[in-house]
């Protein structure tokens, strides 16, 4: 094991999307089955998932023996005119994430297709002044992150969004500033866009600040392929497996992000939404359970 990959969870892998929604897992719940897994770093997720007070959120973290790896937060870089708003967001989850000591902000784009119905709701892809925009406002927000709150800013590249396969990571991240923006890499997303999670460790390793680790199911990727599914409906076929299945292997992710040269958090997510509020816990536990056998994470780790 090696203390430069540290590994945690976030409320994705309790079945969490969204601020608040009928179906999730308490956020009390949460907190309290993360523990009992044997994690000890989470991500903070939707802000408003969790107590957005700071004393408060610390209080119900720290008692439980955890600590904070990052924060969550969701805007529109491509479009200009969403500046203003993205920004008054974005620094209301970076204000609480530097409370907690965390100095990192996983950055999601908005999906094309709505997360409940697939309807789309712009083009799948960017035209030329939308990739100018994109790369602009990240160079931008990750100067404002780094210098008002010394947190790094971390794309997420995701599905259904104009940041999912590897020539678009790779456009997106040569387009814009190392010194302010990173990656966060995902590798279920990355294997969800047709792309090569380990080939972007080894060709980007300078630019990979924060890993979610996830597995997609083939079978279900042929079937996105075939029947041109949104991510929403391919969630709920169970695209998100448990490890060792799926693909990308995490063996070879943790083999190859042992040679990054830097301590990156290395976050679990298998999107579980919707899903029974006994689900999560047992699949979490496990999923620890093996990331250690694979040399990623002890369960006393130095903050």
């Amino acid at each position: 094991m090696t203390d430069r990959l540290v590994l945690g969870s976030a409320p994705d892998s309790w079945g969490v999307w969204f601020p608040e929604d009928e179906h999730q897992t308490p956020w009390n719940r949460f907190l309290d089955e993360l523990a009992e897994a044997g994690y000890e770093w989470l991500e903070l997720g939707p802000y408003g998932y969790l107590p957005t007070d700071p004393d408060r959120l610390a209080d119900e973290v720290g008692r439980r023996g955890l600590k904070v790896s990052g924060g969550t937060v969701f805007g529109a870089l491509h479009r200009p005119d969403a500046w203003d708003d993205t920004l008054a967001v974005v620094r209301r989850v970076a204000g609480l994430t530097a409370a907690v000591g965390a100095r990192h902000l996983v950055f999601i784009p908005p999906m094309y297709r709505d997360e409940k119905t697939g309807a789309f709701t712009e083009p799948p892809t960017l035209d030329a002044d939308g990739w100018a925009s994109l790369h602009r406002g990240a160079d931008e927000l990750g100067k404002i992150l780094l210098n008002d709150y010394d947190i790094r800013l971390c794309l997420h590249s995701h599905a259904d969004s104009h940041v999912q396969t590897q020539p678009e990571i790779e456009r997106f991240l040569d387009g814009t500033d190392p010194e302010y923006v990173s990656l966060c890499l995902d590798t279920g997303h990355v294997a969800y866009g047709g792309g090569d999670a380990v080939d972007l460790i080894r060709r980007y390793s300078e630019r990979v600040g924060y890993v979610h680790i996830k597995q997609m199911d083939p079978g279900v990727l042929r079937q996105v392929a075939e029947e041109k599914l949104s991510f929403g409906e391919a969630v709920k076929r169970g695209v998100c497996v448990e490890p060792p299945a799926g693909e990308p292997a995490p063996a070879a992710v943790i083999d190859a992000l042992n040679e990054v040269d830097a301590r990156v958090f290395v976050i679990v997510e298998q999107d579980l939404y919707p899903c029974a509020p006994e689900v999560p816990l047992p699949i979490a536990a496990r999923t620890r359970e093996y990331l250690n056998s694979c040399g990623l994470g002890a369960r006393h780790q130095k903050a």
